[in-house]
């Protein structure tokens, strides 16, 4: 589908801009917390916190968001001065240009917190009167960033709305980021959340009360920042209700804990969700088995050299790029997985590998849907200008979740729509 010529000479002359991701991780996080901290509540949802003890002591921060109020609905009145104050910002962190982070970083205006660094909507302890919604299960959310980047702080507002839109209750989990944390720590943190989950075991901490999480890095936190006893836990779920969802990294950790999950034994999600997931292991586009490597590689703001430095600094060695939890695609046995659903982006260096992940998945499991997104490049779910993209994702999600029609609608994407009014996806396996 034609892109529109502005826009991608904007992000052509981004991608050659900025630096690597290798060299300029830490200053995204910077960026990212900064950008958080003037990202508004959503009235319309609960948001505590929690945290998830590791064998090793670490306890993983975890953030919750319940939907108050039904998709859609006004919000009540009793909450209408909950709202936050502020604009929105447009979190779309991977069309930041590192190398002008510092002069740009210091003129954004801090809007202070009422919550110690916690973006609540409606504290778990307010005493305001809250309408009852019965969330209709639960989504473990894994967040992206390379392994390197993001976190439960910058994905709240996109966690918040994921739980009104979907009337689902989503976890988000803080896992441990490389390259301090290398491969396997982030995806045995995920696969242990997971556990306890499906368990109930999951236990929480201060309820309604926050979590200063700044990416951490260290083997503390080793008990909740705020104090309290954990002293109660998330009751174990109708395991048919939870939901494994990941963006980018957060896909190939989703994708990953299903497999982990398959050859442990201790529990067995029933349904997973992977939008733009990284499943391979080769950016090279000199050896790279994927053409979308090499035309999706250099121009639209993630670049195969991006993925490159991703991939060096998760690695702990040559030997795990052929190990299918950290690289999926590789994995020789896709049986026993769960009901998937693969969202790919048109412009995307990942479409590629994220279809011929799904297309492989279908060869075993007669329940997989793969979809791309025209218009769509990758990281879209964090930038507020790509309503047209998230609407347009949410409405394939709520069609494999809850079975709502899914009628073929032009695209409404951040880029042009093609001049011919295309469609604003494509349903590459043809289940429906």
């Amino acid at each position: 589908m034609p892109i529109n010529e502005a826009l991608f000479a904007a992000m052509k002359a981004a991608s050659y801009i900025k630096p690597n991701a290798g060299k300029s991780y830490k200053l995204q996080r910077v960026a990212e917390e900064l950008i958080a901290k003037q990202a508004p509540a959503n009235p319309k949802c609960r948001v505590e916190d929690a945290f998830a003890p590791m064998a090793d002591g670490y306890a993983v921060p975890l953030r919750v968001f319940t939907p108050l109020v039904a998709y859609g609905a006004p919000l009540p009145e009793a909450l209408e001065e909950s709202s936050a104050n502020g604009t929105p910002v447009a979190s779309a962190i991977s069309a930041i240009l590192p190398a002008a982070l510092p002069k740009v970083l210091p003129k954004i205006p801090i809007k202070e917190s009422t919550s110690s660094g916690n973006t609540d909507g409606i504290s778990g302890n307010a005493n305001t009167e809250l309408p009852s919604v019965t969330p209709r299960g639960t989504i473990l959310f894994f967040h992206g960033g390379g392994w390197t980047t993001g976190g439960i702080n910058l994905y709240t507002q996109a966690c918040a709305h994921m739980a009104v839109r979907l009337q689902r209750r989503v976890i988000s989990v803080e896992y441990r980021l490389a390259p301090e944390y290398r491969f396997p720590t982030a995806v045995e943190n995920c696969y242990e959340v997971a556990r306890q989950l499906f368990a109930g075991e999951l236990p929480i901490s201060g309820v309604g009360g926050s979590v200063d999480v700044d990416h951490p890095q260290s083997a503390a936190p080793t008990a909740p920042t705020g104090g309290g006893d954990i002293s109660a836990t998330i009751p174990a779920p109708d395991p048919d209700s939870i939901v494994l969802f990941g963006d980018s990294a957060g896909g190939n950790l989703a994708a990953a804990v299903s497999l982990m999950a398959r050859d442990r034994g201790e529990f067995m999600p029933r349904t997973q969700m992977l939008l733009y997931p990284v499943v391979g292991n080769d950016y090279n586009p000199e050896t790279s088995p994927f053409e979308s490597v090499r035309t999706n590689g250099t121009d639209y703001i993630l670049t195969a050299q991006d993925m490159a430095d991703y991939i060096d600094m998760y690695r702990s060695s040559v030997a795990d790029l052929t190990n299918p939890y950290f690289a999926p695609l590789t994995a020789h046995d896709l049986s026993n997985q769960p009901r998937t659903l693969v969202l790919s982006a048109e412009y995307c260096p990942l479409r590629d590998e994220d279809e011929a992940y799904a297309r492989r998945l279908q060869l075993v499991n007669d329940n997989v849907s793969c979809y791309r997104i025209h218009d769509g490049i990758h990281g879209y779910l964090l930038n507020t200008s790509a309503v047209g993209l998230v609407s347009t994702t949410y409405r394939i999600i709520e069609h494999f979740l809850d079975d709502t029609p899914l009628v073929p609608a032009p695209g409404t994407g951040t880029t042009a729509n093609a001049p011919e009014g295309g469609d604003a996806w494509q349903d590459v396996l043809g289940t429906d």
